[in-house]
């Protein structure tokens, strides 16, 4: 049977949610008229389909004139709205009539600085629905739960970092939402994905297709699929980015740096440095690169594949031959990041802007502690207690810093507008790394002028990882 269905008796269709999925039960198995991932399921005798298919499936019932009882939905109304409403700039405006035009469902692209919270907030106040807003660490968390709670004026819950509370208006992390969605999918009306390009790997995808929210925004500053970070090393993110669409929205509204550069965010310039090698420390750099590079030209590995690095882990760790290519791997990195010369320039930079407030980013933590100890920096890694984190960012707000060191951990979740010296010792090649360690010093203050120097040590690898990472209209 295919078209429409005969009316039905009233309430003998009804739509349920169990565990991040929806059962259609009422409807007989041979009709063909619901959504394409609607799927007949013999152990119930019902369709059933994944929770994120609720709004298409509503607008098809009732196009089709299907009566319906919605025993799914749970979430409720948010009666009271905003109670602070900050004037927004004109783009903020732009960006939510844009995703309002779209049905209340898509991606918004601005430049880290630029206010997305603020848009985040204006588009919960306009559909006034249970909002769940998800981000990618628990700082994050803090941010929004305290941002929320000044705008709203209501209780906010928490999911994560050892608390469960559920509210109207609730934050999580990534992690947390997929391991609760399936409990909590039914409880809210808007999603908000901050950062959402984390959103399409595999796990964190549930976070998003075990919700039955009709609304959905995204925010990011990055949210093209980064293929250095999928191919090279340790991949940053896994999934295809093309899944935003579904999970999500297409992007709606979009605004670049340089668009916003000057007016609503700092001015800024980039200096790309070149700094040599000694005699020695090249000679020792090539023998190693060589001894790696033959590991992995003899066992037939791609790093260009995206499991790559994966079949080198593995391969490596088999003889003595693979563990002395792997020590090679390493060691050739580290004169790469951490070259005398680089540290040198490191000392006058930091000298050069001693009145300034300046983060120092590396590719990882050895690198960190290095400099930590060098120029007796605060350090921040993954290691770090939150507690001791938000004491060394408040800290260089207030100046009682005048520089810290880090490695990826900063690269989101930063708000210290006062910052306005970026120096990248050592990243990977990824163009959304890049582009994130410019925003954190991109925030606007009265008279500020930002500037990120990219330290690169000359004949190595990190000269082709710099033109990899710099592919983006930031730095053109």
């Amino acid at each position: 049977m295919t078209g429409t269905l005969p009316p039905p008796e009233p309430a003998s269709v009804e739509i349920r949610f169990r565990s991040g999925t929806l059962e259609i039960a009422g409807i007989p198995a041979a009709f063909a008229g619901l959504p394409s991932a609607c799927i007949w399921d013999e152990r119930t005798a019902c369709f059933r389909a994944p929770a994120s298919v609720y709004a298409d499936l509503v607008k098809t019932l009732r196009r089709l004139k299907i009566a319906y009882a919605d025993q799914a939905r749970r979430y409720e109304s948010l009666t009271a709205g905003a109670v602070v409403r900050r004037e927004p700039r004109p783009y903020q405006s732009e960006a939510v009539h844009a995703w309002d035009a779209a049905g209340g469902r898509g991606v918004v692209v601005l430049p880290t600085g630029a206010g997305k919270t603020l848009v985040a907030h204006m588009a919960i106040d306009l559909r006034r629905r249970s909002t769940l807003v998800v981000t990618p660490t628990l700082d994050l968390v803090r941010q929004w739960y305290d941002g929320l709670l000044a705008t709203f004026g209501a209780p906010v819950g928490i999911i994560g970092g050892g608390e469960y509370d559920v509210r109207p208006l609730t934050v999580t992390t990534y992690d947390s939402a997929y391991l609760h969605m399936e409990n909590l999918g039914a409880r809210f009306g808007l999603l908000v994905f901050d950062e959402c390009h984390h959103l399409p790997s595999p796990s964190y995808s549930l976070s998003a297709r075990l919700a039955l929210a009709p609304f959905r925004l995204g925010l990011t500053a990055t949210p093209e699929r980064d293929a250095w970070a999928t191919r090279r090393l340790v991949p940053e993110s896994s999934g295809d980015d093309s899944a935003l669409d579904e999970l999500i929205g297409p992007i709606v509204y979009r605004k670049d740096i340089v668009a916003l550069s000057g007016d609503y965010l700092s001015s800024y310039e980039t200096v790309r440095v070149v700094v040599d090698l000694s005699p020695a420390e090249r000679a020792e750099y090539a023998a190693e690169r060589a001894l790696y590079r033959q590991f992995l030209d003899a066992n037939g590995i791609s790093m260009a594949s995206p499991h790559g690095w994966t079949e080198f882990i593995i391969r490596s760790s088999r003889n003595a031959e693979g563990r002395r290519a792997f020590e090679a791997y390493r060691r050739q990195r580290a004169i790469a990041f951490t070259a005398p010369a680089k540290l040198t320039y490191v000392e006058r930079l930091l000298h050069q802007h001693r009145r300034d407030r300046a983060i120092i980013f590396t590719q990882d933590n050895a690198t960190v502690h290095l400099l930590a100890r060098r120029f007796l920096l605060p350090a921040i890694t993954h290691q770090t207690r939150v507690s001791e984190r938000s004491e060394i960012l408040d800290g260089l707000a207030k100046g009682r810093y005048t520089a810290i060191a880090t490695s990826k951990v900063l690269n989101e979740g930063v708000d210290v507008p006062e910052a306005n010296v970026a120096i990248v010792m050592s990243g990977s090649g990824s163009v959304r790394e890049h582009v994130q360690r410019l925003g954190r010093i991109l925030r606007k203050c009265d008279g500020k002028q930002a500037i990120l120097y990219e330290l690169i040590a000359g004949g190595t690898s990190e000269t082709f990882t710099s033109q990899r990472r710099r592919e983006h209209i930031a730095y053109r």
